[in-house]
């Protein structure tokens, strides 16, 4: 019982809901963009779901030998890593093959994290509303031809080397003209465009390769434009600050588009929407057009409340784990009520149970995915301390762990010591070891920077990833059969997908 005593409320205001909450809250926690946000137009109120995992290779050795052939050939080019930042070779490629770009409508994603598990979910929704999708992600997780979806699914192995096929002649003519020959991801960027014209598509969901003014992908107009949230990554292409990492990614941000943004640090925000104000475009930003209601954790993923640009979606099932997803999921929520022209043109929501029913089969492999009980194995393709942030809390909250064993491959020019950080207080012992790719980090150099973070008793090192997860299984079994041991996967994608066909999937 309260010692206080009893007072007329009369004129006290009525509670607020939990999206009024949410608005107060996120008002006065950014007071400093009231002036650009005076400025900018806000939205205050308006296939089938993907049916693939990720592909495993061809079984026809025919069709696996041509799709190893194009393989080696698309190695031939920079990676993705090395950059001339210039939209110039792309542009040229679009010319010649008769802007294939231009014949479909878009939603263009950029940001830091979450990226590809918004861009599921978009898809997902625009196919449960009956179009036809196209998906363009990146990094793959297995299989190359994992970057380019129709319907929901990966295109066939048959239909990626036809597509190359088709569009070879013209690179090499692109190649020919340019100072320096089309890279990899400017190869695939124009494959995954011009298939989607042939198919032809309703809607293109297309993520950013890197940034977004000088991003490959950035030939198209997107009607929508999506900002996840922005932290710190590729610093040395996009600069130091969260403020000047989003002036590179609101270059996605096109006339008269319209705007969803993610929650964002202060300053990055600042940048995005003075640059909707430049651009007169339409904003819809989480936290006070949109955001989560309310979450619970669910078996196999969270249940869901979500504020519309329309309106309120209740009991919504997410099959995936964590507080960064059911963000995300909102993000695409509002994107796809945006391209719709919910909020815009009308205030009508979308169909709840065709928004359930879309949300309920989102995969996104390789995101806090089971692939093994006994002990359980979970991959995760945390790269950055900011989603290993991320990551470790969904672990907490979804997986009742009694002892955590981490395995972590990670790329060279990462933040590792800001990952294994963020990993420390939830890995009772971590297993540092490196992938097959060119860019992983020494697992000695690796275990360095552990031992610095985890401890020397606390750090394994097994420079060969098959030999990392046997030795994590076994400590995860240490705690005995029922005692809640686990292993968590980490710290690329490229350990993950690896790591995914050690243990069975693909």
């Amino acid at each position: 019982m309260s010692d206080l005593p009893p007072y007329d409320d009369s004129d006290r205001p009525e509670p607020l809901d939990p999206f009024d909450e949410l608005v107060a809250e996120e008002t006065d926690r950014d007071p400093d963009l009231a002036v650009i946000e005076a400025g900018s137009r806000t939205l205050r109120t308006q296939g089938g779901p993907p049916q693939a995992d990720v592909p495993a290779r061809p079984e026809d050795p025919e069709v696996d030998r041509a799709l190893r052939e194009v393989e080696a050939e698309l190695a031939t080019r920079w990676g993705e890593t090395k950059l001339e930042p210039s939209v110039a070779r792309i542009a040229a490629l679009m010319d010649v093959l008769g802007e294939p770009q231009r014949s479909y409508p878009s939603i263009h994603i950029t940001g830091t994290n979450g990226k590809t598990s918004t861009a599921r979910m978009i898809e997902a929704l625009l196919g449960a509303f009956d179009l036809r999708t196209g998906r363009y992600t990146s990094p793959h997780v297995q299989s190359v031809t994992e970057r380019i979806s129709l319907d929901g699914a990966p295109i066939t192995p048959e239909r990626f080397i036809e597509t190359y096929r088709d569009v070879k002649p013209y690179v090499e003519m692109v190649d020919g003209s340019q100072e320096y020959r089309l890279s990899f991801f400017e190869v695939l960027t124009g494959m995954a465009y011009a298939a989607f014209a042939d198919a032809p598509v309703d809607v293109a969901v297309v993520e950013v390769g890197m940034g977004g003014s000088w991003d490959a992908t950035n030939v198209i107009d997107g009607d929508v434009a999506v900002v996840t949230p922005i932290g710190l990554d590729h610093t040395d292409r996009l600069g130091g600050t969260p403020a000047a990492i989003a002036g590179e990614k609101s270059g996605i941000i096109k006339r008269g588009a319209t705007v969803v943004l993610a929650q964002q640090p202060v300053d990055a925000a600042q940048v995005l929407l003075r640059k909707a104000v430049e651009e007169n475009a339409t904003v819809a930003r989480e936290g006070l057009e949109f955001g989560v209601v309310a979450r619970q954790v669910a078996v196999g993923g969270q249940l869901l409340t979500l504020r519309g640009l329309g309106g309120e979606y209740a009991e919504v099932y997410l099959p995936l784990h964590g507080a960064h997803q059911a963000h995300n999921a909102a993000v695409a929520l509002a994107a796809v009520e945006a391209f719709f022209g919910v909020g815009a043109q009308h205030t009508q929501p979308l169909a709840l149970d065709t928004v359930r029913r879309a949300f309920a089969a989102v995969t996104s492999p390789g995101r806090l995915e089971v692939v093994r009980r006994s002990p359980t194995v979970v991959l995760d393709a945390a790269h950055n301390p900011a989603g290993a942030e991320a990551t470790a809390e969904a672990v907490r909250e979804a997986f009742d762990f009694s002892r955590l064993i981490g395995v972590v491959g990670a790329s060279a020019d990462k933040d590792v010591r800001g990952l294994l950080e963020a990993f420390e207080p939830i890995f009772a012992e971590v297993v540092v070891t490196q992938n097959t790719s060119h860019r992983a980090m020494d697992a000695d150099a690796l275990a360095a920077v552990a031992v610095e973070v985890f401890g020397e008793d606390r750090v394994q090192v097994e420079p060969r990833l098959p030999e990392a997860l046997e030795a994590a299984i076994t400590l995860a079994e240490e705690e005995g059969e029922f005692a809640g041991g686990g292993v968590l996967v980490t710290g690329s994608v490229i350990t993950v997908g690896e790591a995914r066909l050690l243990l069975g999937k693909g």
